[in-house]
């Protein structure tokens, strides 16, 4: 793998880890500010609202320099909202901290994809995504659990001036690491939004949505969840996190390996394993072992569906896949959104704290079902499910051009 990949990943490090860090803080930011865990759950939801609508506008705006120039004014945008987090004086204002760092998220992977996909040959293209989005994951295992405990030891303002300054350090890898590459000639923001046209791409984010969107469900209350209904003390919240991150980093690779073998067949198992865990849950949470087996389940299953779905939108927008690489960032954290949202209510309607896990294994036995709709689509139509015949070798030439 190039070592380029190495610079995505440092700058996907940052980005995870401003992304699930405020997890494991949503008590201590919501006592801060006088405002219940529903409401802090906001600073979640408006970043997932940030990535989706930021994700195309980023990419589109993006498409006047080149790729490697994009990704450093991303991580710039990064590095001032995580600033404006930290030092935000009411609540409003570190949402809005929230939502310009969210901004670069959804660019920084859907570039960071298409990237990452023309530096390796056409059969290894799930595997680099894989190594890029190992940032995220790694995040989940060193980044996140540190940050929440600094957060509860010393203040959650001090997490978020850390998390600025990984920003800077993944703006300096990228400088000195990724490649600056030519842009091909021919490809027009047209030919991008064509992309939609698609059902099938249409469908695999439809499948993102809510298969993403069921680990969040969970995962965003985790830690009123594991101090109140399964008996945790607050610091232990960290290495809970840990054990999410681990699974995290399994699941990718493992996500990454299987789609460049058989896409389909992993989404079936992963999706479907995914709602089994979610339903479990309710259960297990009020078991400490279980509950800590359950969250390192959780925590793979959700991960090893994402390479196979960047790469499944990636393929069936083989023409133009920058702008629908993006939205589909986007298409992840719109799941997000939707599932802190649908969570919030169930807990504010009474249902107690492990709610939300019905609603995440929902949201994944939605996917699943999109999952087998896609495939049935395709096999209707005789087109194979993995990669369209020439798509690989196109997409590695293809970039937006104006």
């Amino acid at each position: 793998m190039p070592l380029a990949l190495l610079a995505l990943a440092i700058g996907a490090f940052g980005i995870g880890t401003t992304e699930f860090v405020i997890m494991g803080l949503l008590p201590q930011v919501a006592g801060d500010y006088g405002v219940s865990i529903p409401t802090a759950g906001y600073l979640v939801t408006g970043y997932a609202l940030g990535v989706m609508f930021g994700a195309p506008l980023m990419t589109v705006l993006g498409t006047k320099v080149s790729r490697k120039q994009m990704l450093m004014a991303l991580m710039g945008l990064f590095i001032v909202g995580n600033l404006l987090s930290a030092l935000a004086p009411a609540f409003a204002v570190m949402l809005i901290g929230r939502i310009v760092a969210s901004l670069a998220h959804g660019a920084f992977f859907g570039i960071g994809s298409v990237v990452a996909a023309e530096l390796v040959a056409p059969d290894k293209k799930a595997g680099a995504i894989s190594m890029m989005f190992t940032g995220l994951t790694v995040a989940n295992v060193v980044g996140v659990p540190l940050g929440t405990l600094v957060g509860q030891s010393v203040g959650w303002r001090v997490t978020f001036a850390i998390v600025a300054a990984l920003g800077v350090i993944g703006l300096a890898g990228i400088a000195r690491l990724v490649p600056d590459m030519p842009k091909p000639e021919g490809v027009r923001l047209r030919h991008e939004l064509a992309a939609f046209k698609n059902v099938q791409v249409l469908l695999a984010m439809a499948m993102t949505v809510l298969g993403f969107g069921g680990v969040f469900a969970a995962i965003t209350y985790i830690a009123p969840m594991m101090t109140h209904v399964t008996g945790f003390a607050d610091g232990s919240v960290t290495w809970l996190l840990v054990l999410f991150g681990l699974g995290m980093v399994g699941g990718n690779l493992i996500g990454g390996t299987f789609a460049d073998r058989a896409l389909m067949p992993m989404l079936y198992v992963s999706l479907g394993a995914l709602a089994v865990v979610l339903a479990l849950f309710t259960l297990t949470a009020h078991d400490k072992l279980l509950s800590a087996v359950t969250i390192a389940l959780i925590g793979a299953l959700g991960f090893a569906t994402v390479p196979p779905l960047q790469k499944r939108v990636l393929d069936q927008a083989h023409g133009a896949p920058t702008l629908a690489s993006a939205v589909n960032i986007g298409a992840f954290n719109l799941g997000n959104a939707l599932s802190v949202w649908l969570g919030g209510l169930v807990i504010a309607a009474g249902f107690g704290y492990t709610a939300p896990n019905w609603v995440g294994a929902a949201l994944a036995a939605g996917a699943l079902l999109l999952a087998f709709l896609s495939a049935a689509l395709e096999r209707r139509a005789g087109v194979p499910s993995t990669v369209v015949t020439g798509a690989a070798s196109a997409e590695q030439r293809t970039a937006v051009h104006h």
